[in-house]
């Protein structure tokens, strides 16, 4: 599968063939990872984070240097020339001059495609406003198969923040090109989906329906994929308290779940799942995270064109 010099910019620039290779890719690195040790040596990786991030940020530095390769960038554009009023095609331009590949967080939607049509490097989306994070689909995807098996004819629950969650709007864009897949849309009616999504799966065929209960819905849920309340999303303070505690995961909640259920989580999370459900071999959140620096490890290497993938 040939994917060096490809940006990856939204879950759709990958074709399920594809993702299914990244898959097997990362999978294979799992294990044998010592034979993968040097596969990016003399390569750099740039991170251009212009808001928070641990899991993406740690899991990209964490993959490539598992590679061989070295890191250079900034965790916060205060720390760049961004605080000059730089712009984002002015930085990735410069920024190629010394990477190899990049990959950039920003808080406006669409900055990721800006970057990506102004570079001659592999720009990677780290999360772009509230539009898409393709690497944390291909973690979830990848996390699902491994316990799963694939994708078809599964009920996937969404629950929380399915406004404003860019997680959640890539997974299911993600998952609409698979058969019998049903979603379940968990929310408060202020944090519902938006339109453009739920057009897009109505397109699809998907069958879905949206709900307020997350213990109604939960006896039906093949895997349950948890949000946070997103203060960061929100514009205005007093409704962010209002909602942020509307669904909470508790072990007594799960009771009534099936015991093959997969709790997911993009992270990081704050009080949405109780701590209570950690133990719980339903949840999957951490196994989540570990494999977002393997498939980040595939996606990497294929970019690169790296031998060995």
């Amino acid at each position: 599968m040939d994917l060096q010099g490809r940006h990856l910019v939204e879950p759709l620039d990958l074709s399920v063939d594809e993702i299914e290779w990244l898959i097997d890719a990362a999978g294979r690195i799992v294990a044998k990872p010592e034979d993968y040790a040097e596969a990016c040596k003399g390569k750099l990786l740039a991170t251009l984070f212009y808001e928070p991030s641990t899991r993406t940020r740690f899991s990209f530095e964490a993959a490539m240097l598992r590679l061989g390769g070295q890191v250079i960038g900034f965790s916060e554009p205060s720390s760049s020339s961004v605080s000059k009023g730089e712009s984002i095609a002015d930085t990735i331009r410069t920024v190629a001059c010394y990477a190899d590949i990049a990959v950039m967080r920003h808080p406006k939607e669409g900055s990721a495609l800006v970057a990506s049509r102004c570079a001659d490097i592999p720009v990677i989306n780290g999360g772009d406003g509230g539009h898409h994070h393709p690497t944390q689909t291909l973690t979830d995807l990848m996390t699902i198969k491994l316990e799963k098996g694939g994708f078809n004819n599964i009920t996937v629950g969404m629950c929380g923040d399915l406004k404003f969650g860019r997680t959640v709007h890539s997974l299911i864009r993600a998952l609409t090109r698979y058969s019998g897949v049903r979603f379940v849309l968990i929310s408060p009616d202020e944090l519902r989906v938006p339109e453009y999504v739920r057009e897009e799966v109505e397109r699809s065929g998907a069958e879905f329906e949206e709900t307020r209960d997350l213990r109604e819905a939960l006896p039906e849920l093949d895997v349950l994929y948890m949000t946070r309340v997103q203060r960061e999303r929100f514009f205005n303070e007093e409704d962010y308290i209002r909602l942020k505690d509307s669904y909470i995961l508790d072990a007594e909640k799960l009771r009534s779940a099936k015991q093959s259920l997969m709790v997911l989580h993009p992270l990081p999370r704050v009080n949405e799942i109780s701590a209570d459900v950690d133990a719980d071999p339903r949840a999957f959140y951490f196994r989540q995270a570990k494999n977002g620096m393997y498939i980040r490890m595939a996606l990497i290497m294929a970019l690169l064109g790296s031998k060995g993938v």
